[in-house]
C-alpha cells in the first residue's frame, strides 16, 4: 500500500467530512426554523462535494468509506493487506475532517453529538442505504462504466439523504466523524455502533447480490 493512496483517502475523507458537517452546521444557521431545507441543503452539499472528492482521487484511490474498501476485498478488488490501512486513513481523515468544519464555524473542535439515531427503522435504512451505495459503485466498476462513478455516487447520496430514514451515513468512517459535532449533522457516539453494525450487514448484502448480479466479480 502506497503512501500515496493512503494520503488520497485520508484528504478525500477530510474533505467529505467537511462537506457533510460544515453544511449541516451552514444550513442550520441559515433556515434556522425549518429541517426541510435544512436537509436539502445539506444533502445538496454533501452530493456536490462527493462529485468533487471522487473526480479529484478517483484516479488514485476513491473509497473514502471501509465499507466500499470492504467490498472491493470480498468482490476481488482488493487486496486483503491493503484494508486495515484504508480504513484507519479514511477513519483518521473523517475525524479530521469533522473537527475542521468545527473549528471553521467557531465551535469546539471535538463537541460530542446529543442527537439521537436510534430504532428499528433507522438501522433498516443504513443497510439499504449501504445496499444501494455498492450496488452503484460495484455495478458500474464490474462494466467498466468508471468514469460515471463520481456523478453516479453522488446523485445516488444526495437522493438517499431523503428517501432512507437514517439520512443514509452509509460509511462507518463518517459515522465515527460525525459523533464529534453536535450540529445538524451529528450522530449520539452511544448510537454509532449500531449504525456501523447495519452498515456491516449492508456490505454483506450487496456482496451476495452483486456476486450473482455480476459473477465475473468473483
Amino acid at each position: 500500500m502506497s503512501v500515496r493512496r493512503l494520503l488520497a483517502e485520508g484528504i478525500g475523507t477530510l474533505f467529505l467530512l467537511v462537506g457533510v458537517v460544515g453544511s449541516g452546521i451552514m444550513a442550520a444557521r441559515l433556515s434556522p426554523t425549518d429541517l426541510g431545507l435544512q436537509l436539502f441543503q445539506n444533502a445538496a452539499a454533501t452530493a456536490c462535494a462527493l462529485v468533487a472528492v471522487i473526480a479529484i482521487f478517483g484516479t488514485i484511490s476513491a473509497d473514502f468509506n471501509p465499507a466500499v474498501t470492504l467490498a472491493a476485498w470480498a468482490l476481488g478488488h482488493r487486496a486483503g493487506r491493503d484494508v486495515p490501512a484504508m480504513i484507519i486513513a479514511q477513519v483518521v481523515g473523517a475525524i479530521a475532517g469533522t473537527m475542521l468544519a468545527n473549528l471553521m464555524f467557531d465551535l469546539p473542535a471535538v463537541d460530542w453529538s446529543t442527537t439521537s439515531r436510534t430504532g428499528v427503522p433507522l438501522w433498516l435504512g443504513e443497510v439499504v442505504a449501504t445496499v444501494g451505495l455498492l450496488l452503484v459503485i460495484f455495478s458500474l466498476v464490474s462494466t467498466s462504466r468508471t468514469a460515471h462513478l463520481p456523478y453516479v455516487v453522488g446523485a445516488y447520496i444526495g437522493g438517499a439523504y431523503y428517501f432512507t430514514s437514517s439520512t443514509s451515513f452509509a460509511n462507518p468512517a463518517v459515522t465515527i466523524g460525525r459523533t464529534l459535532s453536535d450540529t445538524f449533522a451529528g450522530i449520539d457516539p452511544t448510537c454509532a455502533p449500531m449504525f456501523i453494525f447495519m452498515q456491516v450487514v449492508g456490505v454483506g448484502v450487496a456482496v451476495a447480490l452483486l456476486r450473482t448480479l455480476f459473477p465475473a466479480t468473483d
